[in-house]
């Protein structure tokens, strides 16, 4: 079996049908970058027995068939191509998104003004202002974990995460911002919702946001968010792509 190198890239073996190809071991956009850039050699040059591939913050985790194909191919070919100078850089598009930071949209804003010393103006433009890097998506299907989050902004996780956030939230913690794709739990700061649907389920494309997109975000009023959710489920396109 092949062994794990001890510089990068190196290859991490995750049970009897996974292997995890790591870039690095912090938040880095050089680190995505080359994450992103071997998911898309693999997409572009296939490997019978992979059955998906997961890019995350700093690693690309491959499921395999070990049946059809063994975790020293695998790895040697993932590896031959992650080393590759040619490899492509993967280009995201530019997405604008609209969000509500009022009353029952923005449900953590008064507390995490008062926290951060901030008035709800001073929080929406501080979160407005940034381009944000679309680095993975995880933990539920479509969420999507973004850097770039301006440091006025940095606040710890919650100590008790909660039920129900519910879809389109955007949240806040630990240096990072997220947009909720479906219901679920959060241990996240909640201080806005898009009505931009994000997942559809046996739609396809699934997922509205991807790994590798930028974003900005921009501020609605409640009666402007309503019209936006309404004009969705209708069928229309909201997502605004500048590029």
């Amino acid at each position: 079996m092949a062994m794990a190198n001890s510089t990068y890239p190196r290859a991490l073996a995750c049970g009897d049908s996974g292997v995890s190809i790591e870039f690095g071991d912090r938040i880095h956009v050089s680190i995505n970058e080359r994450v992103l850039a071997l998911d898309a050699s693999l997409a572009a040059t296939p490997l019978g027995g992979i059955m998906e591939t997961v890019p995350t913050y700093r690693a690309l985790m491959i499921h395999y068939d070990p049946v059809e194909v063994s975790y020293d191919r695998v790895v040697g070919h993932a590896l031959s191509l992650a080393t590759d100078q040619a490899q492509p850089k993967v280009v995201g598009r530019r997405l604008r998104i609209p969000v509500c930071y009022e009353g029952e949209f923005g449900v953590d804003v008064d507390r995490v003004c008062g926290q951060l010393g901030l008035t709800r103006n001073q929080l929406i433009d501080a979160h407005t202002a940034p381009e944000y890097r679309v680095f993975m998506l995880g933990f539920m299907p479509g969420f999507a974990y973004l850097g770039g989050i301006d440091p006025a902004l940095s606040l710890p996780r919650r100590a008790k995460p909660r039920h129900g956030a519910p879809a389109g939230t955007i949240s806040i913690a630990a240096g990072q911002c997220a947009v909720h794709a479906v219901e679920g739990p959060s241990g996240w700061h909640w201080i806005g919702r898009t009505p931009i649907p994000t997942y559809q389920d046996g739609a396809g494309p699934h997922f509205a946001i991807e790994p590798g997109d930028k974003i900005r975000f921009y501020p609605i009023a409640p009666q402007e968010w309503q019209e936006m959710k309404r004009a969705g489920l209708a069928g229309a396109d909201l997502l605004e792509r500048v590029c």
